[in-house]
């Protein structure tokens, strides 16, 4: 079993910052992939960003070169590191995990557990 608690969402204006944290508990494989997941009202589910147990990255092309997904191992802790923020980047954003799974992915189907959410508002 994986447990993962999401935290530091919050409210900002467009252009600022904001650094997500997933803290991990439980047992997680050698090998997995981690990702961040975003719904916002009415839409479905979108894979923002993914790290395997290589720190391999992938990126959704609404992100790229704004957001930054990382891992602290010795932590424990997975980070999104979001800049230049924008109104559309309104959303609850998940954190999800995917044991054996050795490449990052994007697609929900792939993970097996999820954190409870963080809002995130970004105003115009």
């Amino acid at each position: 079993q994986v447990q993962l608690v999401e935290s530091g969402g919050g409210s900002v204006q467009s252009g600022g910052s904001l650094r997500l944290s997933c803290a991990t508990s439980g047992y997680l494989t050698e090998s997995y992939s981690m990702a961040w997941f975003r719904q916002a009202p009415g839409k479905e589910r979108e894979g923002v960003a993914s790290i395997d147990s290589y720190s391999s990255t992938r990126y959704a092309a609404s992100v790229k070169g704004r957001f930054t997904i990382s891992q602290d191992k010795a932590k424990n802790t997975l980070y999104l590191q979001m800049n230049s923020l924008k109104p559309d980047d309104t959303a609850m954003y998940y954190c999800a995990a995917a044991p054996q799974v050795n490449t990052p992915s994007l697609w929900p189907g792939a993970f097996g557990y999820w954190g409870q959410g963080t809002q995130v508002t970004v105003s115009p």
